[in-house]
């Protein structure tokens, strides 16, 4: 059973940078496409990143491409999202989700796609 876990969120500057990272517990980690996604305060859920089983494609919201960057370890059965250059607008909480077998895609960008989810991790860009 896929369980995730998300950390690394809080507070900071515009300009600065944030780490995030998403721990699956349950074991299957390494089988299941992984991706990223945001809910801004009063809006909906968005997706931010997605990758591939083995890392090797990633693929990114155009809001955010060049200054995040998606990845995964899967001996630590983590995922990691490197966020730079932050804005007030990536202000939200973000989500990590992941898609179990079947994964007939490099990588999944509708939340629909997935099927299960962190419990979120606040993210607080100031001005």
């Amino acid at each position: 059973q896929v369980q995730l876990n998300e950390s690394g969120g809080g507070l900071v500057q515009a300009g600065g940078s944030l780490r995030l990272a998403c721990v699956d517990s349950g074991g299957t980690f390494s089988m299941n496409a992984m991706g990223w996604f945001r809910q801004p305060p009063g809006k909906e859920r968005e997706f931010v990143a997605a990758v591939s089983r083995v890392g090797r494609r990633t693929y990114y919201a155009d809001s955010v491409k060049g200054r995040f960057s998606v990845s995964r370890d899967n001996a630590k059965s983590t995922m990691y999202l490197e966020m730079n250059r932050l804005k007030p607008g990536d202000t939200a909480v973000y989500y990590c989700a992941a898609r179990g077998p079947p994964v007939t895609a490099s990588y999944y960008i509708r939340d629909s796609d997935y099927g299960y989810w962190g419990q979120g991790t606040q993210v607080t860009i100031s001005s």
